[in-house]
């Protein structure tokens, strides 16, 4: 611990957790026959290198997070663990055998929300007007209304 200041939260801290923790662990147990007979430590590596190709979503309750989720998420969540688990894996695999792997790149998008959401509209014309006065830019073209 970085101050010696007394912490008792030592026990209390398995109410947070990554969602994709639990995801990611089934993953690699149902892709790898290995982690299937009971190697932890290379289900440890995997998961490892998988979680950390992923965007990190703590929350106390798995419901907080599939509660603000649409069908279309939940299937981009299981692709995105799915491909994850499957690159960890590979490189995992080639790095005991003594290669050089390198890993894919790393979808830069993250998972959408009901907070990610787009905006409404009238909030977009005030996000557009404070983009145009950034410094170093122009300022943004007020929009005339067209006449019919």
């Amino acid at each position: 611990m970085l101050t010696n200041r007394a912490y008792i939260l030592d026990d209390e801290v398995d109410f947070l957790h990554n969602y994709y923790e639990r995801l990611v662990v089934q993953e690699v147990h149902d892709q790898s026959e290995r982690v299937q007979q009971g190697d932890r430590d290379f289900l440890a590596d995997v998961a490892c290198v998988a979680l950390n190709r992923l965007p990190p979503r703590y929350i106390r309750h798995d419901v907080d997070m599939t509660f603000f989720m649409s069908p279309q998420d939940m299937v981009e969540i299981e692709r995105k663990v799915s491909q994850a688990v499957t690159d960890a894996l590979s490189y995992v695999e080639s790095r005991e055998r003594g290669e050089s792997p390198k890993l894919p790149p790393v979808e830069v998008s993250l998972i959408s929300t009901r907070g990610d959401k787009p905006a409404k509209a009238g909030k977009a014309v005030t996000a557009e007007k404070t983009e145009g006065s950034k410094p170093g830019k122009a300022p943004a073209k007020a929009k005339t209304p067209k006449k019919k």
